[in-house]
């Protein structure tokens, strides 16, 4: 029995279960640290290169390098048992997703809360919501998978398959819905920080996992840098929270604003994913995970985007942090329902 059929069997990690609690901690903790030392956070805030910040670009390597790690290229050849689960996957991640987000952060900031919400504000948080809408999950569906019975090799194709797509499809997609909202889009930066936190740490990912051989060898190793994974985020949330702390105190109605379609997109691509998957009758160990897929963000890249586009201060950094706090709740609600559905759907 290898570790991934172990943690199949085994519950939810505490830092999984518990990640919106992690993150509201450190955004309470990001918002006291700058009203008590305003100048550290600038400090951190100015050590910026070529518009990327050096400390973040670290911290966001901290969380992107161990998920890059677990993606094997060559397990894609086992795309051929079941291609209906990934056609789902792709469609659904990559020709609905990042348009149905783009149109949502349209409808709601630019009419709906337009009263509550300044136009200049209104199109950072737009510009978050879209980069969250784009960037599909990497690292936690594994999680999902597990918590819903999901097939582990199946859930690495599709990962794999979409880190591919990621590298070609992301940019282009972005600098597309950022023009579409006539926000100006920085192709230059855009670019660089896609190398820089999608290209570089899948290479360094493989050489890896070419380095050290065994997949037992690669959990193992993969176990051990998860913790800096999680200190990564929790640090970035908190220097994030350290300046926007005199906006959310003076304004914490927009955390809620800015979750409403970041929710009803969530449980909206979810149900057209799980109910294709339905339809085409794709077994539920494969349907759970690509509806879950799409569903999930990869909010790590988002956060790193937004703050190389726009800044650390900015609201469209701002409404990726808000990501990161409602997708937990959201996920296990919906793994919950998949789990309740599973007889539903053809057992093989």
């Amino acid at each position: 029995m290898t570790r991934t059929t172990e943690l199949q069997e085994g519950a939810m990690g505490a830092f999984e279960r518990y990640l919106s609690l992690w993150v509201f901690l450190a955004m309470v903790a990001g918002i006291a640290i700058g009203a008590l030392a305003p100048g550290l956070v600038q400090l951190v805030a100015g050590a910026e290169v070529a518009s990327i910040n050096l400390v973040v670009a670290v911290l966001i390597w901290a969380m992107v390098y161990p998920m890059m790690v677990n993606v094997d290229f060559g397990a894609v050849a086992g795309v051929a048992r079941q291609p209906k689960g990934l056609l789902v996957t792709l469609v659904v991640n990559w020709l609905v997703k990042p348009f149905t987000m783009a149109l949502l952060a349209v409808l709601f900031f630019e009419h709906v809360f337009a009263p509550w919400i300044a136009p200049a504000d209104a199109s950072q948080y737009i510009a978050g919501l879209i980069l969250l809408g784009a960037a599909p999950c990497t690292a936690m569906v594994f999680v999902w998978s597990q918590l819903t019975r999901g097939d582990a090799t199946y859930t690495l194709v599709q990962v794999s398959v979409n880190d591919l797509i990621m590298i070609v499809a992301f940019a282009p997609i972005v600098a597309f819905l950022l023009g579409v909202t006539e926000i100006t889009v920085p192709w230059q930066t855009l670019l660089l920080a896609t190398v820089l936190y999608v290209v570089l740490p899948l290479l360094a990912g493989l050489a890896t996992r070419r380095m050290l051989g065994s997949q037992d060898a690669v959990e193992t190793f993969s176990a051990r840098v998860k913790p800096w994974s999680i200190l990564g985020l929790i640090a970035t949330v908190v220097i994030l929270f350290g300046l926007q702390g005199s906006v959310i105190l003076s304004r914490p109605v927009v955390i809620l604003l800015i979750a409403v379609p970041i929710l009803i997109q969530s449980y909206g691509i979810f149900a057209l994913a799980y109910g294709a998957a339905f339809l085409l009758k794709v077994p539920h160990r494969i349907a759970a995970p690509c509806a879950m897929i799409g569903t999930s963000n990869f909010f790590e890249l988002a956060v790193a985007v937004a703050i190389s586009l726009f800044g650390l201060s900015s609201g469209a950094a701002l409404a990726t942090v808000v990501g990161v706090l409602v997708e937990v709740p959201v996920m296990l609600s919906l793994v919950a329902f998949a789990n309740r559905t599973r007889r539903r759907f053809p057992a093989a």
